[in-house]
């Protein structure tokens, strides 16, 4: 039997007997899950403000079937509360040209090689195959067209029409 090393993985809590992980190598910093393994999650990260709204990826499925089965798009897109004419926090004026919705399935899995020159490639069984949605706003700022998520269009300042 050998005592317990200061930089074992494990440390047990004091009150309880329960193994706690503590920093290491690996640790993404912060509390927070890396997600190395599925990088497309980072979309929302850094998408969204210094309070991110909680499930955004949930919102974005429920807004895609929603305006898919939208009989009026226009009218979905008034009640949901998206701009049509916006400015952002910066005053670039934008307008809503489009919204694009995507479907995608991951169906393979790229391993790096230490160094970085190649990698592997393995094709995923069904049963790891992953499926998402992705819902990108199409703005024109004047000069060039801008591909917004949900989490930015919720930021944007709405211009209100002159009513007269």
């Amino acid at each position: 039997m050998h005592g317990r090393h200061d930089d074992d993985p494990l440390r047990r809590a004091e009150d309880e007997d329960l193994l706690l992980p503590t920093p290491g190598h690996n640790s993404a910093g912060g509390g927070r899950v890396a997600q190395w393994q599925t990088p497309h999650l980072e979309e929302h990260a850094h998408a969204t403000s210094a309070n991110p709204e909680p499930d955004v990826d949930l919102i974005e499925v429920a807004f895609i079937r929603g305006l898919a089965a939208a009989p009026d798009p226009t009218s979905f897109l008034r009640v949901a509360q998206i701009p049509f004419d916006a400015r952002t926090s910066d005053g670039t004026r934008l307008v809503l040209l489009r919204v694009e919705t995507e479907s995608i399935a991951d169906v393979g899995s790229l391993t790096p090689y230490l160094g970085g020159a190649s990698f592997r490639y393995d094709p995923l069984p069904g049963k790891m195959v992953t499926r998402r949605e992705r819902l990108r706003f199409v703005y024109f700022d004047g000069q060039r067209s801008q591909l917004l998520t949900l989490a930015l269009v919720r930021g944007l300042r709405p211009i209100k029409p002159d009513v007269e």
